[in-house]
């Protein structure tokens, strides 16, 4: 029944979205599904019985509604990545940061306004590696539709959702990561709107196709979905004209192809200009180091493909192969990175010039103490951790940190996130981990501190990467708020020489941002949503080892700049 119900509101979704300013309506039942890929069916958490689940579409200035049904057998919580959620933060989906998490065999209604973006976001599941599975695109167009776009209008849009596949129930291997207080065994398969491709064992039918008509233009939706991978994308014989990233619009930006990090989200116009055929496209792996490279980790050196096909194809004719990047090649992805620019309109927001708040954070990995039940981790040695300027996050348990900031609620947290780094050292010289390393560079700790914003507070952050037991690129996911990226480099950060070279008049607009490994870079934005929103790295297992912190931004001196009350479903902890 609850199925039937998600198909009929979602066609009146569609349907009211045309209009202005409608309701928009979906269910979402969270529930067990048994699935088969790579030679072996497993049972996994999904929405409505699909992977990935249901695609989203509303317009801009639309009030989404979305009714989540848990029935699976664990706990549950929606993020909608990259919706501000302007004075409706309890909508926001983070586990124990703005709600506590939808138990089984309850439920609770997500509403928010979306205003003020257009373009490709998504949503996903925020408690655990359940993301894995429970993730879809959300689309928001401009009010006038496709018409208003600052672009032509294509001929048809097709949401391409990228992500992981393990062949092993994936709670399993976070959950033994955890007990051995190191990383998660890699992914099995990298997959294209939930399939394989014809490159894995058992997948030649559980390849995705798209078909497409000579002549015509496609905007492809790209949505990076992986829980720890950056990825490379092509399409065999075709080009692409990027003009937007994180629902934020770029100036035209020409290229053969896309790099994204997890979490991001790129626009991408295609042409549909080559012979009548058969096309791959691909995905696969873009691992960073910084130079000289040390050891690298093992990491999932497959490749996902589908198929672009021409509908006046010959029958006969063979696939045209796509040929990827070096796995490693840093120059095709900071070449993409560092020339994207923003699309300026006016009424545009611009970029802050007087700062309230600089912060210098310096992050990556360290070593913590074992917990309790992490019976296999080495109790000598501690266990794997990561940490901003040397506070490794740790989630509340009794009540999420927005609760407890509106009802101000003593001891859940503390507002003391430092500004700085305790010392000051050479961040991206991996000769730090020789012994005997200064134990400060190390070592850290738990806890739960937050940084207080006054609100409409303007705040620049320099996130500086580390080489500490490792050198790796952290895409870093801001709730809440989109950020403008000024500047990115490798080594350490000089201010005299990095100011020289910000961009101040039309930078990137993102909500997720991959630092160089071994590098920085700088951001700045406008804390003008009231509430707590996490910023933290959107490899999973990065996060699950306490690479986040947390803004705490006050109310304003009005009833429309101040947070409401909670909805009377709220979920309780």
């Amino acid at each position: 029944m609850v199925r039937s119900l998600f198909f009929l509101v979602s066609a009146l979704a569609i349907i009211g979205s045309v209009a202005h300013a409608a309701v928009v309506e979906y269910t979402f039942e969270v529930a067990n599904l048994t699935i088969t890929r790579l030679c072996k069916s497993k049972v996994i958490t999904a929405v409505n019985g699909t992977l990935p689940g249901p695609t989203i579409e509303v317009n801009e200035g639309d009030t989404l509604k979305v009714h989540v049904i848990n029935i699976s057998p664990y706990n549950m919580s929606i993020h909608w990545h990259g919706v501000f959620q302007m004075l409706s933060g309890w909508a926001d989906g983070p586990d124990m940061i703005t709600q506590c998490p939808i138990r089984p065999g309850k439920r609770y209604t997500y509403q928010f306004n979306v205003t003020g973006q257009e373009g490709t976001l998504w949503w996903h599941s925020h408690v655990s590696v359940h993301r894995a599975t429970v993730y879809g695109a959300l689309i928001i167009r401009p009010r006038g539709g496709r018409q208003a776009y600052p672009f032509p209008k294509p001929f048809k849009e097709v949401p391409i959702l990228l992500g992981e596949w393990w062949i092993d129930d994936v709670v399993d291997v976070h959950h033994q990561a955890y007990l051995t207080g190191g990383a998660p065994n890699i992914s099995d398969a990298f997959t294209i709107n939930g399939k394989p491709g014809d490159l894995y064992n058992c997948s030649s039918t559980e390849i995705y196709k798209m078909e497409v008509e000579q002549g015509k233009t496609y905007m492809l939706r790209i949505i990076n979905a992986a829980l720890g991978n950056q990825l490379f994308f092509k399409v065999a014989g075709h080009s692409f004209t990027v003009v937007a990233v994180d629902a934020s619009y770029t100036k035209p930006y020409k290229t053969d192809v896309v790099v994204l990090g997890p979490g991001q989200t790129v626009d991408a116009l295609m042409v549909a200009n080559a012979p009548p055929a058969r096309y791959y496209m691909a995905a696969q792996a873009y691992i960073t180091t910084a130079p000289p490279p040390p050891p690298r980790p093992p990491f999932d050196n497959t490749t996902t493909t589908g198929i672009v096909e021409y509908n006046s194809t010959n029958p006969s004719s063979q696939h045209v192969t796509a040929t990827m990047p070096s796995f490693f090649d840093s120059g095709i992805a900071d070449h993409f990175s560092t020339n994207l620019t923003s699309l300026v309109r006016p009424g545009d927001p611009t970029v802050p010039l007087q700062m309230d708040e600089r912060m210098f954070v310096v992050y990556g990995f360290g070593i913590a103490a074992c917990e309790p039940g992490q019976v296999l981790c080495n109790q000598t040695q501690g266990a794997l951790a990561a940490r901003m300027n040397n506070v490794s996050f740790q989630s509340p348990t009794t009540m999420s940190l927005l609760e407890a900031h509106f009802k101000g609620v003593n001891g859940i947290y503390t507002s003391d996130f430092p500004q700085k780094p305790p010392m000051t050292f050479d961040y991206t010289n991996a000769s730090v981990n020789a012994a005997p390393a200064p134990q400060p560079l190390m070592f850290t700790a738990r806890a739960t501190k937050l940084k207080k914003l006054k609100y409409n507070s303007t705040v620049e952050m320099v996130l500086q990467n580390t080489a500490i037991l490792g050198v790796e690129n952290h895409p870093m996911h801001l709730h809440g708020f989109n950020f403008f990226v000024l500047a990115q480099g490798y080594g350490n950060y000089n201010a005299t020489t990095a100011v020289k070279r910000y961009n101040l008049v039309d930078p990137q607009v993102r909500n997720t941002i991959g630092v160089p490994a071994g590098g920085w870079t700088v951001i700045r934005f406008t804390a003008n949503n009231p509430g707590v929103w996490i910023m933290h790295c959107h490899l999973d297992a990065h996060l699950s080892i306490g690479l986040a912190m947390a803004f705490e931004v006050e109310n304003g001196p009005t009833p429309e700049t101040t947070l409401p009350p909670p909805p009377p479903d709220f979920p309780s902890c």
